[in-house]
């Protein structure tokens, strides 16, 4: 199938429902653009290819994308019968024995799983390099990072391996490789799509999982798939008005609209960055929306610092169970730098540490949520420097002090949005004067993702991104 890329999944769902392509020939089809692009991308960590012609062949459910090729995050979702190796020498040899609650999710709405893509070690920093699986390339340039952690998800959907595939955001972590890839990618609201039994490591509550994908409706109608309440969740996200594919038909109206690149460290973004940031602003008070450069005004030293022990105390638990179930403590060459610090400051803290950390952001949160009582969209860029290239932000080899330092540098904008449980979404608006693309960050009141599926509808009209094409493609 020759034009297989130029479809998204809807698009190709639509032909499997009017037998112009049989879910095989898809299946096939993602298979030959996993070999032919993979060695350059290194985005596919695990090929499922033999369960892939099986289901393929089989009885798929008729779900809105069924038939349609798709990739899971080799991070925290179990596939039956597939190693995860959390990007991680440590993790070798695990084996998941049945699919995890939201895997289940996914094979309902009818996607094939083709295989598995690459992460950095247990998904901590914001590119995807590891020791273990090795980095992860960039299809608009594979000189440059695809972002993590859902780093080999963007890069397999941007090169047009798959339309669309599984991403989880902690800290960023769909948003950040959805902008250095060109791609759509929503951070959802809390428990919006459920961690399910299976989320031990979700308790905090940071981490959610979706999709990135290529065009907006493909992001809301799996929404519609999958985000449905889990009837055993102690706090389920608050119901939707109505299918998100029938709010990117709607008007997003006026919307009040703040603009802002202030960081936490207070220092000036790229001049690149924020010039796209300010012809953004135009281009929606253009569309007719309010639009005031206002910042969030929130502290955020005080907000960062206050998740510190409460997030290493939640990796430190996270280990600890995987620890029992391999049987074994990690040997020194086993885990990268980062990650022996991250585990090592986790075991240090106290019970009292970890509870008074989760009381400091829950109060600071509230003053993140304030900001939303008179602004329906908070727009930053994802990332404040253009897309960096490949070793800038290495845990293998970096102290785990400069890691973050760059870090905080690339990445200054997405966490206070995990810690306060909003949906936050990533478009891919401009590219660079290097050809690279810069995602612009949309962020919207606690589960009101219906109002961000409206205004990235409106957009992707009006600044259409799906017909750019990277270095690498189809």
């Amino acid at each position: 199938m020759d034009d297989y890329s130029e479809y998204d999944g809807l698009g190709l769902a639509e032909l499997v429902r009017s037998k112009q392509v049989s879910p095989a020939e898809l299946t096939e089809a993602a298979i030959a653009r996993v070999e032919r692009h993979n060695p350059s991308l290194n985005a596919v960590v695990y090929k499922g290819y033999d369960d892939a012609r099986r289901d393929a062949a089989g009885d798929l459910p008729d779900g809105p994308f069924r038939g349609v090729p798709f990739l899971i995050k080799d991070l925290g979702m179990p596939v039956a019968g597939w190693p995860r190796s959390c990007g991680s020498r440590f993790a070798r040899g695990l084996t998941d024995a049945e699919d995890g609650g939201l895997t289940a999710r996914y094979r309902q709405a009818g996607v094939v799983l083709v295989g598995k893509t690459n992460t950095p070690e247990y998904g901590i920093t914001g590119t995807t390099e590891s020791a273990e699986l090795g980095p992860c390339r960039n299809p608009w340039n594979p000189g440059h990072i695809s972002g993590g952690s859902s780093g080999g998800s963007a890069s397999a959907v941007a090169a047009g391996i798959v339309p669309l595939a599984h991403a989880s955001d902690g800290l960023g972590s769909i948003r950040i490789p959805a902008a250095c890839c060109g791609l759509v990618g929503l951070k959802v609201t809390r428990d919006r799509n459920p961690n399910l039994p299976d989320g031990f490591d979700y308790a905090l509550g940071n981490v959610v999982d979706h999709v990135v994908t290529r065009t907006v409706r493909d992001s809301a109608a799996m929404l519609d798939a999958t985000g449905y309440p889990d009837p055993y969740a102690s706090y389920p996200a608050p119901p939707k008005d109505r299918p998100y594919m029938e709010e990117i038909q709607r008007s997003p109206g006026r919307l009040r609209i703040a603009w802002s690149s202030e960081t936490p460290a207070g220092r000036p973004i790229d001049a690149e960055i924020q010039a796209a940031l300010e012809r953004t602003a135009v281009l929606l008070k253009g569309l007719g929306h309010e639009v005031v450069e206002k910042g969030l005004g929130v502290d955020y030293r005080a907000l960062f610092a206050s998740r510190g022990a409460a997030a290493a105390a939640n990796f430190a638990a996270g280990m600890d169970r995987l620890i029992e179930q391999l049987g074994r403590e990690p040997e020194p060459d086993e885990l990268e730098p980062l990650t022996w610090a991250t585990l090592k400051a986790g075991r240090r803290q106290t019970g009292a540490d970890a509870m008074r950390s989760l009381q400091e952001t829950r109060m600071l949160n509230r003053r993140t949520l304030a900001f939303f009582e008179a602004v329906d969209i908070y727009l930053t860029p994802v990332l404040g420097t253009p897309v960096p290239e490949i070793g800038f932000i290495d845990p293998v080899n970096l102290e785990p002090r400069e890691v973050n330092r760059r870090q905080a540098r690339v990445f200054p904008y997405t966490p206070p949005f995990n810690f306060s449980g909003q949906p936050s979404m990533s478009l891919p608006i401009e590219t660079d004067s290097g050809g690279l693309p810069v995602g612009m960050m949309f962020t919207a009141r606690y589960a009101d993702e219906a109002v961000l599926f409206r205004l990235a509808a409106q957009l992707e009209k009006e600044a259409p991104w799906k017909d750019r094409r990277p270095q690498v493609w189809g």
